[in-house]
């Protein structure tokens, strides 16, 4: 078997007295899509963070292409190759499409002894990255905040590609988007994926989540209420684990389509 790209073991995390998780384990392999599902406060966001080095867990183990990991900050997580995507981006709006690929990582070259920006190769290679994808942009010199929001997502998850990412968290990346523009946004999930690189995606669209997801986890009260295959399942199913009327765990799950046990 193919080992896994991020092992979550037994992932509690406590805010003084309220514990937001409480024992999560699971497991993410290369190339696959996860759909993270749960109500509001269910303890998502709070999994994210820990993930991605913007808080500590409390007590457990990560290990991510086999080592142990616990980053402390986000920078270390980015560093190892791990992004976390949020709706409102991360992407500077007064700057336009090549500046914020490249941003924090700008070519030069010489010019009469002097270090200048080397714009061509730039743009050149953020036109080959986007046209890799699909993605059109009539003049890469745009600024950001004159794109549509497909548009800046498409920037972002494409950078995040380009610069040898291997794991993108997606917290809720679609909920400004029209119905088109969420269309490619999935697709664009899909393309990604085929690359070998790892997604879980938040949202609280359940088609979306049936759309593009490998496997759908449920996270309730701070616990994995439901870890199963998008085939092995139903809208119905899951909104039970999220409720609470079925906790599953990794056990029994409804055939997509069906009323009836597997």
């Amino acid at each position: 078997m193919n080992q896994p790209l991020l092992e979550l073991d037994g992932i509690t995390k406590s805010f003084g007295a309220v514990e937001a998780l409480r024992g999560v384990s699971f497991s993410i392999a290369k190339g696959e899509v996860i759909a993270l599902l749960g109500d509001n406060g269910a303890g998502k966001s709070t999994l994210v963070k820990i993930i991605s080095g913007g808080l500590e867990a409390s007590s457990g183990s990560m290990r991510f292409e086999g080592r142990d990991f616990r980053p402390r900050s986000p920078s270390e997580a980015k560093t190892a190759g791990i992004e976390t995507v949020y709706q409102d981006l991360s992407l500077c709006t007064n700057i336009d499409v090549v500046g914020n690929f490249f941003m924090g990582r700008e070519l030069t070259r010489k010019v009469l002894g002097v270090r200048v920006l080397d714009e061509a190769t730039m743009e050149r290679q953020t036109a080959k990255a986007l046209a890799d994808a699909g993605t059109r942009i009539p003049s890469l010199r745009t600024k950001v905040e004159h794109l549509s929001g497909g548009q800046r997502q498409a920037i972002e998850l494409n950078r995040f590609v380009h610069w040898g990412g291997k794991l993108v968290l997606l917290d809720e990346p679609f909920a400004a988007l029209g119905v088109e523009q969420t269309r490619r946004g999935l697709q664009m999930i899909r393309q990604v994926a085929a690359q070998g690189i790892g997604v879980v995606i938040i949202t609280h669209i359940m088609q979306q989540a049936f759309q593009v997801a490998d496997r759908i986890v449920v996270i309730r009260q701070g616990v994995v209420a439901g870890d199963v295959a998008r085939t092995q399942t139903n809208a119905d199913a899951v909104i039970g684990m999220i409720t609470g009327e079925t906790l599953t765990g990794s056990g029994p799950a409804l055939a997509q389509g069906s009323s009836d046990p597997v």
